[in-house]
């Protein structure tokens, strides 16, 4: 069989110089004309192409294409579905004895995708994996497994099948989504393959980015999907992003490809689906290659997206540091810079809860950010808290803190530093105590502080309110309540470790018989 070269046929077209093109190559209404018309000049191909009434330049995208081959003398014509630009995608990324990985679903998708596989590995000689899930919510799922798996098999290819249990809690599309994206991930693994070809097409991504724009998003969100993601190990590709859901029913169609339809995809219980039926339509009404609208839109907008991703990584790079962002500079930015920071910065605390995290919450961490105030702090979800501290921001894990009192008969741990009596020291700061036991009431306690606290302050003649002695020495809000201080069994406060001390401290006088040190926080495990 000597099958039409496309390629030619198109430089055929290109050349024709009318605005409008009226004239038929060859005009033959019946095969047997076609017959006679054969010469001896014509030896492996035959070019006939029909075309009406289309402008020169856009035949390419608009013109119905016609093609003949021969066989056994007979001559016969088929319409040309033009996959040139999903053939040359692929083409990109494998070379000679690759292994691939398809997800297919057994859908009208997939299983052309997994044709082109198919024509491109006579070429290549790939090694063609398909990755197929059961998702055990649907009857003919089971009839779905065993036609892809049947298929895989006449086919020659390597088929790799899931069947997943109904034990779903919480979101059913998120918890599918990362149940599959873990089988692909082992496949991958499993066959050290380097693409995993997904079947998301043109009208896909329109859907997607329709999607997104109503329910809210952000850049990267409003971009939809890319013909090429990188995760992991390997590259997701999509090579079907350029034709529409109904260019491949043709091309399945022409090339008697079997598949399977899903029918909730008719239901309008599913926002994709109306989104599919009702405002797709409307678009195609004004321009039928809207699709490639939508491909420049979300390539204009990734672009944007990757330039500021970089920028915003340069800039926690200078001042992201052991879960403490820096925010002298910061302020400086722009709301919209600062806004992807704090993102990133909750993206690591969270992962892949993230999606706890609404607009508003930002918006409330940049409130404080900007404030004069400077500690200041806001919960978050999943017991997590954003704490400003003066010129840096945390964000953490929240530490409910209760009242304590502990006896001090050996080494207290606190998180600002390890309390202990020690039998002697040379130190004269502020970690260390020195204490005369006949003017204090012995034992001795650790305790958070209490509302009304005061202490005489060592040199200060009068009290002065603990809470006033942490503002001043900027201690954060958030630790003042759990800050350990020392007092005897009167409750009386002998010393703020590494603050101050009181009038009883004895280092001067040289007159103690007790010595209580408090190691500094930076040296506390």
């Amino acid at each position: 069989m000597f099958q039409l070269n496309l390629y030619v046929m198109i430089q055929m077209e290109i050349i024709l110089e009318q605005q409008w093109i009226t004239q038929i190559i060859y005009l033959v209404n019946k095969l047997g004309n076609i017959k006679q018309c054969l010469s001896v000049q014509i030896k492996k191909m035959l070019i006939i192409v029909i075309i009406m009434k289309y402008p020169v330049g856009k035949i390419s995208e608009k013109t119905d294409i016609f093609f003949f081959y021969i066989k056994k003398d007979v001559i016969i014509y088929d319409k040309v579905i033009y996959v040139k630009e999903s053939i040359d995608f692929i083409k990109n990324y494998v070379t000679e004895d690759d292994y691939v990985v398809c997800a297919t679903s057994g859908g009208v998708d997939s299983m052309t995708l997994l044709y082109l596989l198919t024509i491109i590995r006579k070429s290549l000689n790939i090694n063609i994996i398909c990755a197929h899930i059961n998702h055990n919510l649907r009857e003919e799922s089971k009839e779905e497994f065993e036609f892809v798996k049947d298929y895989c098999t006449k086919n020659n290819i390597i088929f790799e099948g899931k069947i997943f249990e109904k034990n779903i809690s919480g979101n059913l599309e998120s918890e599918f989504r990362k149940r599959r994206y873990k089988f692909f991930d082992e496949i991958v693994n499993k066959y050290n393959a380097k693409c995993l070809f997904t079947a998301h097409h043109g009208d896909d991504l329109i859907e997607t980015v329709l999607m997104r724009i109503v329910r809210g998003s952000s850049i990267d969100g409003y971009s939809g999907f890319e013909k090429v993601t990188k995760r992991n190990n390997y590259y997701i590709l999509r090579p079907l992003i350029f034709y529409t859901k109904q260019d491949i029913y043709s091309f399945a169609q022409e090339k008697g490809i079997e598949y399977r339809e899903d029918k909730t995809n008719e239901s309008d219980n599913y926002t994709r689906n109306r989104y599919r039926k009702y405002i797709l339509p409307k678009l195609k009404d004004e321009n039928k290659l809207v699709h490639k609208k939508f491909i420049k839109f979300s390539e204009e907008l990734y672009g944007a997206s990757n330039f500021i991703n970089k920028y915003v990584d340069n800039l926690l790079n200078k001042y992201y540091s052991n879960y403490v962002l820096d925010i002298t500079y910061l302020i400086n930015e722009e709301n919209y810079i600062l806004k992807k920071v704090i993102y990133s910065v909750l993206y690591k605390v969270y992962k892949e809860n993230i999606n706890e995290i609404n607009d508003q919450n930002i918006i409330s961490i940049m409130k404080i950010i900007r404030s004069k105030k400077p500690n200041l702090s806001i919960d978050l979800k999943n017991n997590i808290i954003a704490v400003k501290k003066y010129n840096s921001l945390e964000i953490k894990n929240k530490i409910e803190e209760t009242d304590y009192k502990i006896k001090l008969d050996s080494t207290i741990k606190t998180r600002f530093g390890n309390i202990s009596i020690i039998p002697s020291s040379n130190l004269t700061n502020n970690y260390i105590c020195y204490l005369n036991s006949n003017e204090i009431k012995l034992p001795l306690y650790i305790r958070n502080r209490k509302q009304g606290d005061f202490i005489e302050v060592l040199g200060l003649n009068g009290k002065k309110k603990v809470k006033d002695i942490f503002i001043d020495e900027k201690i954060n809000k958030e630790d003042r309540n759990s800050y350990p201080i020392l007092v005897d069994s009167n409750d009386t406060i002998l010393w703020i470790p590494g603050i101050k001390k009181s009038k009883y401290d004895r280092l001067k006088m040289g007159k103690y018989d007790i010595i209580v040190w408090c190691t500094k926080e930076e040296n506390n495990e």
